[in-house]
């Protein structure tokens, strides 16, 4: 059984790191290179970081910070924002980058995953949906959540598996920050679908919520942010606490 990996989410705009609730993301609780300093001695799986503002900005992904960044990052490193050619992947990766999130440009040219996963390995490409819940069904929303694509989750998490995504961060815009739990109807909405891990994302309130994403959601991962952020609750407990229930975690 593959070990479950509890990664911190850090949520980059603009100089530094941002939190709110519901895509809305507006207080500010850090710099990017003292949060990551912090998380690589904090037992952590991996990091993952994304730029929400460069997609709409229209801006490419800002490789010199990336490459400060990874230079201080001895965790896996998962990047996303602003991805719209093999050319900033590669440039990602040259920086520092162990793995891309792609979201919006994936809904515009799928096969930016496909012809990411031949060149770079299904293991770097990462796609990120983002979703809500209407009419009963759950849709995938592009442009950090501010518009909505009109595909079902299901359906969607499905295509970018067939073309070569290796791993999927559903992320539930209606939970997100709000620290009330995740959306494990969501979770399994994807992980029903797919065969590849599945990084569950969006309202963590407590170590009981990771175990029922992992348990009952059947994720693979659990993204955490706002625990980590507000509360003193720390990745090494959230680890002690899935181990206790019998989680497989990574030492």
């Amino acid at each position: 059984m593959l070990k479950a990996r509890v990664i911190p989410t850090l949520l980059w705009k603009d100089v530094g790191l941002v939190k709110g609730r519901g895509f809305n993301s507006w207080r500010r609780v850090d710099t990017v290179l003292p949060a990551i300093k912090v998380y690589n001695m904090r037992e952590v799986d991996e990091l993952i970081l994304l730029d929400i503002s460069s997609t709409n900005d229209k801006r490419e992904p800002d490789y010199e910070s990336i490459k400060e960044f990874s230079q201080e990052c001895f965790i896996p490193f998962t990047v996303g924002g602003g991805i719209k050619s093999i050319e900033n992947i590669k440039k990602l990766l040259r920086s520092g980058a162990d793995k891309v999130a792609i979201n919006t440009e994936a809904f515009n040219n799928i096969n930016l995953i496909k012809e990411g996963a031949k060149i770079f390995g299904s293991q770097c490409i990462v796609v990120s949906i983002d979703a809500k819940k209407e009419n009963g069904k759950y849709y995938c929303y592009s442009h950090c959540g501010n518009k909505c694509t009109g595909i079902e989750v299901s359906i969607w998490a499905k295509e970018v598996e067939r073309n070569g995504a290796g791993e999927i961060l559903i992320t539930s815009i209606e939970k997100d920050g709000t620290m009330e739990g995740y959306d494990i109807d969501l979770i399994k909405e994807v992980t029903d679908n797919v065969k590849i891990p599945v990084i569950a994302s969006g309202g963590a309130g407590d170590y009981e919520d990771l175990y029922i994403a992992i348990n009952e959601g059947k994720a693979s991962a659990v993204a955490v942010a706002s625990i980590f952020h507000f509360t003193e609750k720390t990745p090494r407990e959230a680890k002690m606490f899935l181990a206790s229930k019998g989680v497989p975690v990574r030492k």
